[in-house]
This record gives C-alpha cells, structure tokens and sequence, in this order.
C-alpha cells in the first residue's frame, strides 16, 4: 500500500475513531508536518548534490568523513562575568571539569567600545561577561592558560578587532607564535543591525574593519577562524528557524562578496570562515537546519563564488543552545530543554558546542549549574551511542524530506535579499527587523494563547518559591577596573602609545588595513575605549533609522 492510499483509507478511518489532539503540529518555524513520511516522498535521496557521503560535496552528511568516531565535538562552555581575576578561576574550573575550549563573554562596556570607566558604563561594569579595556586585563583574563593548546573563542563584535589585537598581543608577550594560536573572533557585525543591535559604527566601515582580518589573519594567524558568522543572536531575537538559516548565510556571502571585491583569494580566506547556530526546542527541525546548512553552503560557495578548494565548500558551525527558551519558572526543567538541543546539535553534526546552564533565565550561571551543562554534553558523548555512527538519522523518510523543505525555504529568504540589493539594503528597508518582528508576535500569540505549550510557564504550573542559588558580580568590579586603568594610564610608554594611536587614525582615513595598527595599540596598552574614539572621530556613530 502507498502512502496516499495508507492516509485515505487506514488512517482516516483510525482518526475518526480517534480523533488527532487539538494542537499545533506545526514546527515552531511554521512547517506543517504530515502524519507520515515514506520513500515516496524522497525523489532524489541518492542524488549526490543532495545527500553525498560524509566529508564529501554537498556536505549534507558532515564536513569530516569520520566525524565523532574520530575527533568529538569541542565542548567549549561560555564564560565572563566580572573582573579578569574571576573569569579567569572560572576557566580553570571548566578546563579542570573536562572542557576542551574556552569561550568568552563580555560585559556590556567592552561590547560597546566603551572604557569600564567611561560614564556611560556605569553600572554595567562586569554584569553579563568579563570587562576587559586593555591589555592588562587581557594579560590576568588568560593567566596560566597555554594558548597554543588550549582554543580560544570570543564573543565580540563593533570592537572585535581592537579585542582580538589584545588577545594576539598578550600571546606574544607570553612567547607563543600567532601561526600556533587556535580559536575563534565573532566579529560579525551585520548580525548586529539584524538583530542585537550592539553596533558602534556605519554598516559600511563596520564591513571594512570585518574584512580587514579576512586580508591580515590568513598570512599571520593562519589557524584562526577570524569570524564566526552568527545565527545565534538573529534566532534569540525571535527569528524562526528558517530565517536564522537564510539571515546568517546571507550575512556570510555578503562577507565572501566583499572579501573578493578587496580582490582576496577566496581559497585563501574562505577555509576560515566559521558559523554559529542556535539549536532551540523542535527536535528535528534544528537537525535538518543544520544538514540543509552545509548543503546550501556548499553549492553557492562552489557554483556561485568559485571556490576550487574543497575546504571553503565546508561549513563549519559552533552551537548553543537556545537561551530564549530558558524558563525563569521550574528552571530544573531547563536541564531537560537542554540536553535535548544538545542532542539536536549533535545529531546535526556540529563542530563545537555550549550548553546553556540551567539558572542562566535567572542571572549568570553559578559554578554547579555551569558544570552540569558540561556534563550534558560529556553524557551525550560518552553515554549515548550517538558518536558512534557518522550522521545516523541519514535516510529518516522525515528528516531528509525536512532538510530539503528548509533548504527551499531558506533559499527563497536569499533569493528575496538578494532581489532588494543585498543585506545593507535589506537593512535600509527594514525586511530583517519586520520579518524577524512578525515571527516573534506568531509565536507569542501561540503561547498566549495555549496553542504551542511551555512547560511550567502556560502549561503544568506551580507555585513553588525558587530554591536556586544565585550567582551576583562582585560589587567591587568597578574598583578593581577604575585602579587597573589608572596604573595602565600611568606606567605605560606616553610617547609608545600617543604615536599607536596616530597610526590607528591614519590607517583608518586612508582605507589601509588596520589590524598592523590595532595590534601596536594593543601592546602599547592603549585602552579599547581610546582606539574606537579614534574610530568614532574617522567613520562617526551609527544611529539606526527609526522604523515607520
């Protein structure tokens, strides 16, 4: 019996005995799943644009032909909160608990390239990441970590270069080589104007400074990812799944576009070139997002771009899972949603991965909640069987006809862009804050509405008072920072670092590329609030158009 004829006639008469529940089937990025998948829904399965072998064009199955079964996903847990000093006891905590990479967040000030004791950071000095605002924090934010073995990963975006120049600095101030240094910058500032809004600059100088570590990294720091295109930020702001994918890759061929309008190599500068996704609560559909990923990745990279190095066909990607569906209510509950995610992202082949910590909806996470979230991922591991087996789900009538579903949709996302002009375009329009806006409001409206159920938010509730130990930043931080930089101010070399300043300025009116420049002001202590002044002065602030 076929499929349509199993669906006319033995399910149909089983559901008018049992009629289906009255709930929304529909996946949270609006797909309308059918009762049942068979091959008759998989045409071109063995197609080898389609599905392929793992380590092999179009990458569907994973971007390493033996995946986990040689080399697990790199369990990197985010950590920043305070001072240097305590971010830094957090690290060695993590790395002591079995963590393979560090990932760090930083506060409020340093995202927005302001000093921790500018005006305009008080009060935020430490709150949601580490303040770092110049080398020196720098220097005690890395204390005794081998930065040759150990990768680094950090999460900064407007001031990503400024950041990265301290980082490669304090290495070099610690005898390690840049060419042996492993990690990865964020710097993706488009997804800024999208979503996060922690932008300082125009679009387009903030793309200039972008691509001028695509042109510096290859040649200096050759092991680094210099930007890790992100999703993340673009799904927490309400984005579906659908345009998470579509968003993030159009930001990330818009990167490739203007890298090879500078007149870059793209096999140069394209194997670098990382992703970072959201893995959020619909099972199957966060897999499929990432198999569908790679796939499109892959075809416009080879047929589009003209990449002949199949290692810039390969999208690499970090996930995390989703901290907007953290409950505040029942936050136990988060260790399920959790772990659940994780699974999702390794099933989907991730290369990297955080799990969030189940009190983070409550404030940053306390060192047992954190160690936890590792465990997740070390159960998952260890525990499971799923490392076994490249890419098990392969073949899943379900989920192979669900990657191509969100391939297609997503595809249409970057057609459309591309039709307004691109993603600057795009922005000046207002289509990614009015799409994105609109997919947030559906899905309140489903849970308002009890339509799509949260548990113990609209759904198995209680009263219970909350027993969660809570994780507060030490009221000192703002002292500990206002001394450190008055000593910087201080002690460090006047004529040094008024001359890496100048420099900086004239790099940047003259189009030149200036991470020669950034790296001199990092090592001559200049502060990160110093080096975007002078940014501010050449490309001016950004003020987002208000939308009508």
């Amino acid at each position: 019996m076929n499929k349509k004829s199993w669906l006319t006639g033995v399910y149909q008469k089983a559901n008018q005995k049992f009629p289906e529940r009255d709930v929304l089937f529909s996946s949270m990025g609006g797909i309308d799943p059918e009762p049942i998948y068979t091959r008759d829904d998989l045409e071109h399965l063995e197609s080898d644009e389609k599905l392929g072998m793992p380590g092999e064009y179009p990458f569907t199955r994973g971007v390493q032909p033996s995946m986990y079964r040689a080399k697990l996903w790199t369990m990197r847990m985010f950590a920043g909160f305070g001072s240097a000093e305590q971010t830094n006891q957090r690290f060695h905590a993590l790395l002591e608990a079995g963590q393979t990479g560090l990932s760090t967040a930083f506060d409020l000030p340093t995202l927005m390239g302001y000093d921790s004791d500018h005006i305009m950071a008080r009060g935020e000095v430490g709150k949601c990441g580490v303040a770092i605002s110049s080398l020196a924090d720098m220097e005690v934010l890395f204390r005794g970590v081998n930065l040759e073995t150990v990768t680094s990963s950090m999460t900064i975006n407007s001031p990503a270069s400024a950041i990265w120049a301290m980082y490669l600095a304090n290495a070099e101030k610690q005898g390690f080589k840049l060419s042996h240094l492993g990690g990865t910058i964020q710097n993706d500032i488009l997804k800024e104007f999208i979503a996060q809004k922690e932008f300082i600059f125009p679009p387009e100088p903030s793309v200039k400074l972008v691509i001028d570590t695509f042109e510096w990294s290859p040649k200096f720091v050759p092991k680094w990812n210099f930007i890790s295109v992100s999703g993340y930020h673009i799904r927490e702001a309400g984005a579906t799944n659908v345009q998470e994918l579509a968003f993030t890759l159009a930001d990330g061929f818009h990167y490739v576009e203007q890298a090879l309008a500078r007149g870059l190599d793209i096999d140069e500068f394209a194997p670098r070139i990382s992703y970072f996704f959201d893995v959020h609560n619909d099972f199957f559909e966060e897999i499929a997002k990432f198999r569908a990923a790679r796939r499109i990745y892959a075809s416009e990279m080879r047929h589009r771009y003209g990449a002949k190095n199949p290692k810039s066909w390969m999208l690499r990607t970090h996930a995390q899972t989703a901290g907007v569906s953290l409950t505040a209510q029942q936050p136990l509950t988060n260790i399920a949603r959790v772990a659940i995610q994780a699974l999702a992202a390794v099933l989907g082949g991730t290369q990297s991965l955080h799990t969030d910590s189940f009190d983070e909806a409550l404030a940053l996470p306390t060192e047992d909640a954190a160690t936890i979230a590792l465990r997740t991922q070390q159960i998952i591991a260890h525990e499971t069987g799923v490392a076994n087996v490249i890419d098990p789900l392969a073949g899943s009538y379900y989920l192979e006809k669900l990657t191509d579903e969100v391939e297609s949709q997503a595809m249409r996302y970057i057609s459309q862009i591309r039709n307004l002009g691109g993603v600057v375009k795009a922005l000046e329009h207002g289509f990614f804050s009015s799409e994105i806006g609109d997919a947030s409001y559906r899905y309140q409206r489903e849970v308002d509405s009890k339509k799509r159920i949260i548990v113990g938010v609209n759904e198995f509730s209680d009263n219970k008072p909350l027993s969660v130990p809570i994780q507060l930043v030490d009221k000192n931080v703002e002292r500990i920072q206002d001394e450190r930089l008055a000593q910087v101010r201080r002690e460090r070399d006047a004529t040094r670092h008024a001359a890496s300043l100048e420099q900086l300025r004239k790099v940047a009116v003259l189009g030149q590329n200036t991470m020669p420049a950034f790296l001199e002001c990092a090592h001559a202590y200049a502060t990160l609030g110093e080096m975007m002044d002078v940014l501010r002065g050449v490309y001016g602030v950004y003020e987002e158009p208000v939308a009508i």
